[in-house]
């Protein structure tokens, strides 16, 4: 890949099942290059369009959020033809390896300004689509929220409720010692920009889905339990 400001390429710090991403530098400039690599067993015209698409659709809801105030890294150049986003590096920590050596008021305070990023997200017509602390990072004391591989446009207050359902998984899965307490000032962030009437709409569709899942594994279970 030959781009004008391009000055190298690093090492590969991810593999995912859709794409890889390369540490590296553009316009000197500390970038990550994600690519979505080619699936041998589609056909290739289909294969192009798939992923070209996918990059397009990724590009432009980041530059949405970025443009409603939502904290995420800036796109520097965009290849729907190579299936290839290259954006800025955002140096810090994961929220994921940070939150449980935190102070509680120090924590509720992050989590309140995800709440809030989440709901100006919503607002937009922006779902996420994988929100865990694995996807924010840290950084000069604020909170980006990254890697929109899944996101999408919708305002189905279903798609709002798996977004919300999935981050409070991402609380019970990774700080289940103060997963009520992210919770709850993650709630009270998004109320603040949503309001009281959202919130409670939000919420009903999360208790919702939980208890779908919880009669799916019930089910399972008792299928499994059969002679």
């Amino acid at each position: 890949m030959i781009y004008p400001g391009l000055n190298k390429l690093g090492k590969v710090i991810y593999v995912g099942a859709e794409a890889i991403l390369i540490l590296g530098e553009f316009l000197d400039i500390k970038s990550i290059y994600k690519i979505r690599l080619p699936k041998p067993y589609r056909d290739p015209n289909l294969d192009l369009l798939v992923r070209s698409s996918r990059t397009k659709s990724e590009a432009r809801i980041i530059l949405l959020a970025r443009s409603v105030g939502i904290n995420v890294p800036a796109i520097l150049l965009v290849d729907v033809d190579l299936a290839l986003i290259i954006m800025e590096y955002i140096e810090g920590q994961l929220l994921r390896d940070l939150l449980n050596n935190l102070n509680h008021e120090i924590a509720c305070k992050l989590i309140h300004n995800v709440g809030a990023q989440v709901a100006k997200m919503h607002k937009a017509g922006i779902v996420h689509g994988d929100l865990t602390t694995s996807n924010m990072i840290y950084s000069n004391g604020k909170v980006y929220i990254i890697d929109f591989g899944l996101a999408k446009m919708s305002n189905a207050l279903e798609d709002r409720g798996v977004d919300i359902h999935l981050f409070l998984r991402s609380l019970e899965s990774v700080h289940f010692n103060i997963k009520d307490l992210l919770f709850k000032c993650f709630i009270e962030g998004y109320e603040k920009i949503l309001g009281s009437k959202a919130k409670e709409e939000v919420l009903a569709k999360v208790r919702e889905i939980r208890l779908r899942g919880r009669y799916v594994e019930e089910r399972r279970l008792r299928r499994e339990e059969l002679p």
